[in-house]
């Protein structure tokens, strides 16, 4: 199952890519960081693609140490590859930071619609995302966003706020 998986998810990838109009080279000094709209203190880098557009989105995150990204699923199956640090990754709607750290090189694969969370040990942590967009974030996401922050977990401004 997890090959099938795993061979669906390039297969739409590389077809996807071949929409891609451009040859495009992205040098590691020609990466620019923003804030990430979603995840507060992390940083993303979009690499290839605009994520509101049906096309192949390459995107870097860059988390600091011992981040926690709450549980949350996107519509969307992405392909993630860790560059820098130790990343923590697991399924479910409760956050649950137990299981294996991935080094440097890992990848897994993420199928859409499956609620997942994770974390960062005490090092920044660089990961390579791929999918095909348009990108976001569900609204089950929000919903636990506020939950957390009507039981007095970490809540920002920003969650309170419509959207």
């Amino acid at each position: 199952m997890k090959r099938l998986l795993i061979s669906a998810t390039v297969i739409a990838l590389a077809g996807s890519a071949l929409a891609q109009d451009a040859h495009k080279v992205v040098r590691v000094e020609d990466v620019t960081w923003v804030d990430h709209p979603v995840f507060k203190g992390a940083k993303t880098a979009i690499l290839v693609g605009d994520p509101t557009k049906a096309e192949v989105i390459v995107q870097r995150v860059k988390f600091p140490p011992n981040y926690r990204v709450p549980p949350h699923t996107h519509p969307y199956a992405e392909v993630v590859t860790v560059l820098t640090g130790s990343y923590g990754n697991n399924f479910g709607e409760k956050f649950e930071p137990t299981g294996e750290m991935l080094k440097p090189g890992s990848l897994f694969v993420l199928p859409a619609n499956h609620p997942h969370y994770t974390w960062t040990a005490n090092e920044e942590t660089i990961l390579q995302v791929q999918f095909t967009g348009p990108g976001g974030y569900s609204a089950r996401y929000r919903y636990l966003q506020l939950l957390e922050c009507a039981v007095g977990r970490s809540c920002s401004l920003s969650v309170l706020l419509p959207q």
